[in-house]
């Protein structure tokens, strides 16, 4: 199952390797990991995907905890919440295709960012099952180039 945590954690070099290292030193593997600044610049939140049981899910909650840089640890599996990631891909679209590529981009309320001769540039929000079902209906056009954050989580209210 995954779990989806954040850690507001002291915006300080080395935070991230001390936090990526914890989890690889007690075997826990990330299924992703964002990072980026807070409305304050002393602070930065992180979004960690981790792929087990709720055993799995504490033994994390509880060595985060434990990490001095660490501020606050928020476990959103049982929690509402808004999830989004964000992609990149850019599609072989020649002009006579280009129209099917733009219709499948707006249905999935997606937004062209660039168009060259034989591609776009394609920027996509949403869970990861839209982002999955986005990706293999273009897959047939040709896929140059793909690019996805992890995921990124605030609760509901």
């Amino acid at each position: 199952m995954k779990h989806v945590i954040t850690a507001l954690v002291q915006n300080q070099p080395g935070v991230l390797a001390h936090i990526a290292g914890m989890f690889a030193a007690r075997g826990f593997n990330i299924d992703s990991l964002v990072v980026g600044r807070t409305e304050d610049s002393e602070l930065s939140g992180m979004t960690i995907v981790v792929i087990g049981d709720d055993s799995v899910l504490e033994q994390v909650r509880k060595q985060l905890g434990k990490v001095v840089s660490v501020v606050k640890v928020r476990d959103f599996t049982e929690v509402a919440a808004v999830q989004r990631n964000l992609l990149l891909i850019r599609v072989h679209a020649p002009g006579d295709r280009r129209p099917e590529v733009v219709d499948l981009v707006n249905l999935f309320r997606g937004r062209v960012a660039d168009v060259a001769k034989d591609s776009l540039i394609i920027e996509m929000t949403g869970t990861e099952d839209k982002l999955e079902a986005f990706t293999d209906l273009v897959r047939p056009y040709g896929i140059r180039e793909l690019a996805r954050t992890g995921v990124l989580a605030m609760q509901r209210g």
